[in-house]
């Protein structure tokens, strides 16, 4: 049995605001915009080229053994690229407050592109969820 990742939930404090990033700037895909039930709200959208979806939740309740995160508190989430020039070039093209590329070198965080697998980039969402931006070598398909 195969276990994929396919929806993460990101906090937000204002669904269309987020919509609006996450479509407009971010790039990503509308999958859902939905009012499951009253005063139950989902919206369900994929970045380019991704099997993983985000879902933005408004006034459903959290499962049995779970909690809702506040929005903003959502850090770490990973994309991956393979051309990070481009794809940074991109988000700022549409807006987005996006740091230099960096990698991990000798000391630390360096500016500029690293190696394989080493050169990133972060932007936040406007309630303030991290992404990280990773580049690639290969499409995964490829690898």
């Amino acid at each position: 049995m195969n276990w994929t990742l396919e929806v993460i939930p990101v906090p937000v404090s204002d669904m269309d605001r987020a919509k609006e990033f996450y479509a407009d700037k971010a790039g990503f895909k509308l999958d859902l915009d939905d009012e499951v039930a009253p005063g139950m709200r989902i919206i369900q959208m994929t970045p380019p080229g991704s099997r993983c979806s985000i879902a933005m939740l408004q006034g459903m309740p959290a499962l049995p053994g779970t909690k809702v995160m506040a929005p903003g508190t959502l850090k770490g989430l990973q994309l991956c690229v393979t051309d990070i020039e481009a794809a940074r070039e991109e988000l700022v093209g549409r807006g987005v407050d996006v740091t230099p590329i960096r990698h991990v070198g000798a000391t630390g965080w360096e500016d500029g592109k690293g190696g394989t697998w080493n050169s990133f980039m972060s932007f936040e969402d406007p309630d303030g969820n991290g992404w990280t931006v990773q580049e690639a070598p290969s499409e995964l398909s490829e690898r």
